[in-house]
């Protein structure tokens, strides 16, 4: 007996102790993008070229070339009309609306506000009195309206709310989220009220009610969130996804129940929203079911699941994953949704953990496998980002499911979201962007600046201007690349050790500084006129991957900063194929254009195999090669490109 009580006393304290260490755990509040002012080299051109270019191409699709505009117009008729499009066209509406709000936070455009506040009176006008708004139903019989979890009625609803919100922190204005809270409160009282099963087909406005709940602080919407998360896996599940033996329930991540879930399967776009969702709900309600959770699929994604952009979900079948290590490159997928989607998980599971390998995995996916999404002009779109093309990929204008333009649009035009965060004693850096902002700590305001050249170069001056001198730490993030860790885990890893090491300083003088969880902090009773100056190292490296990546066998991958660099055809006679990098070979990094982007170019003396004249013969001939950084290819019309270069020549493909 005393044997039994001594090991029970041993367990209660082993399970307190986890408990303490759950609620011990940093918790970081993002700085909203609405509290941010970019000003940066780099990010600022895209913001205006999506306000300018991006987000007239959307609306000229939406309201034009497409019926999305006019079905809310029939909708608010009800005349007996034809739908026109797909079942989910309705969430375009609302993602280009959400990317307008961020638009205008960031430059003024009358015209363009103009152009919202008539759509959202369409909008308002194809509400039905019950609250209901969905322009397929409402036209084609609202009498089928929820018996079908694969139509997105959901989905659609979270990016109604999505912008609703948005739209309200730019402008003041409500009454697109009024539509969205109406559209909210008819879901509860349908499902959660009435404890009616449901499992969304299409995962997103889990995510979208945590915000909605943020804005309005209504308990009930955090609850409806929940419920949506606990639905999944019990077997609720009916409708086209299920029904398809390719597919299944493992497709919507609805196999086992969230807090059960260990693995990443099924399409990507989907789980990404899914977790981002349980992320806010594990946060909203100290809920470690859902953080254990999260933590397993996480490690599963970015230790064995995701390219070296960042980009993630293999398989144009499933639009999703397929098994571990299954990362093809010419044939990768790579969907911008989802990258979108990585960036929205890896800030919240950041903000759960004050651990800087989260935004490590959501500044890769932004910078490349997510910005690739979007061309230099601003006017074509990657639904699919490849790691190598032999000429067969090209952006295109639009897309018959238009998921990407619009929500690569409203990622770009919100990265302020993703550079500073709050905890309670102090300021965190996440991303190293040019803007300003101002922190409340405790009673004293802190104006905050950061000013840089980056990704061109390395040099970060943060300005610190307190109203009155005050104590808080700073929090300046360590990225995995600038101390030998590509990405947590070991999916890559750097070839050869860095030469250079960061620097921090103070007014010019070296400064003391702790490190913890991937974070440089500085604590201090700060003045007014404080400068941290945070030197990063920009040097070129090589990567490799494990070696069960097939596809990526005896390759590298060169890398500069958080930038994934490729061999595009443009830049080299042509050709992208047909280049060898020894394990000698040294770089050099070079100021270089891609249309009108300035860049850090990468070049190199290399073995190039060349075809004599007469196609009889070929030769290997030491050649200068230029590498680009990834997210600014094919906007020089279609060629050849890749990311994964040769180390040895291993066989020899003959063209005729």
């Amino acid at each position: 007996m005393k044997t039994y009580v001594f090991l029970l006393s041993i367990l209660m304290l082993i399970v307190s102790e986890k408990a303490i260490s759950q609620s011990e755990l940093v918790r970081l509040t993002p700085v909203s993008y609405s509290e941010v002012t970019i000003t940066d080299a780099f990010w600022k051109p895209k913001l205006e070229k999506v306000a300018s270019t991006a987000l007239q191409v959307c609306i000229q699709q939406t309201e034009i070339e497409t019926g999305r505009i006019r079905n809310f117009e029939k909708a608010a008729r009800k005349t007996g009309e034809t739908h026109e499009g797909i079942y989910y066209d309705d969430s375009d509406v609302y993602k280009a609306l959400e990317a307008i709000a961020y638009s205008l936070k960031n430059q003024s455009d009358p015209a363009l506000e103009a152009k919202a506040d008539e759509w959202i009176d369409k909008i308002a006008a194809a509400q039905e009195a019950d609250g209901y708004i969905n322009t397929f139903y409402t036209l084609t019989g609202l009498e089928n309206r929820w018996k079908d979890m694969d139509k997105h009625e959901a989905y659609c609803a979270g990016h109604l709310i999505e912008a609703g919100v948005a739209y309200y922190q730019t402008t003041g204005k409500r009454k697109l989220l009024d539509v969205g809270i109406k559209m909210a409160d008819h879901i509860d009282q349908t499902f959660r009220q009435a404890n009616r099963p449901w499992v969304v087909g299409h995962q997103e406005i889990e995510l979208a009610l945590v915000k909605l709940y943020k804005l309005t602080e209504e308990e009930r919407y955090l609850e409806l969130s929940d419920w949506f998360l606990d639905q999944r896996g019990r077997g609720h599940g009916v409708g086209g996804i299920w029904e398809n033996k390719h597919w299944g329930p493992k497709y919507a991540q609805d196999d086992v129940p969230v807090k059960e879930q260990k693995e990443i399967t099924g399409h990507a776009v989907r789980a990404m929203y899914l977790y981002t969702g349980a992320a806010d709900v594990a946060a909203a309600k100290n809920d470690d079911g859902y953080m254990n959770a999260m933590k397993t699929v996480w490690e599963d994604v970015v230790y064995r699941n995701m390219y070296i952009t960042g980009g993630i979900g293999s398989s144009g079948s499933n639009e999703g994953f397929s098994v571990d290590f299954d990362l093809p490159n010419e044939r990768a997928y790579s969907e911008t949704c989802a990258s979108v989607g990585m960036v929205f998980w890896n800030q919240r599971m950041n903000s759960l953990e004050g651990d800087s390998k989260y935004i490590d995995v959501l500044e890769r996916s932004l910078y490349n496998a997510a910005l690739d999404g979007l061309s230099l002009q601003g006017d074509r779109f990657f639904y699919g980002n490849p790691l190598a093309s032999n000429g067969q990929h090209s952006r295109r204008a639009w897309f018959g499911t238009a998921c990407c333009p619009s929500n690569i649009s409203r990622l770009v035009a919100s990265v302020g979201d993703y550079i500073y965060a709050t905890s309670e004693d102090g300021i965190w850096v996440n991303l190293f962007i040019g803007s300003n902002t101002n922190i409340q700590m405790g009673k004293v305001n802190v104006p905050v600046e950061i000013k840089t050249n980056f990704p061109m170069d390395g040099v970060v001056n943060i300005a610190m201007n307190p109203e009155k001198k005050t104590t808080y730490s700073l929090n300046l993030r360590l990225p995995g690349w600038a101390k030998e860790q590509p990405v947590p885990g070991d999916l890559y890893r750097f070839e050869g050790t860095a030469k250079e090491k960061f620097t921090v300083t103070l007014n010019g003088k070296p400064v003391e500084y702790t490190q913890e969880n991937g974070y440089i902090t500085i604590s201090r009773k700060w003045s007014k006129g404080d400068i941290v100056q945070y030197s990063l190292p920009m040097e070129i490296r090589k990567v490799k991957s494990r070696n069960e990546v097939e596809a990526n066998r005896d390759r590298i991958a060169l890398q500069r900063g958080p930038l994934v660099y490729c061999v595009e055809g443009a830049d080299n006679a042509g050709r992208a194929w047909n280049i060898v990098v020894p394990a000698n070979t040294e770089f050099q990094e070079v100021e270089y254009q891609v249309l009108n982007e300035r860049v850090m170019a990468i070049q190199a003396n290399v073995p190039v195999v060349t075809v004599s004249e007469d196609g009889s013969t070929v030769k290997t001939e030491t050649k200068s090669i230029t590498a680009i950084p990834y997210y600014t290819w094919a906007n020089r019309g279609p060629n050849e490109m890749q990311v994964w270069l040769p180390t040895k020549v291993k066989e020899l493909k003959v063209n005729y």
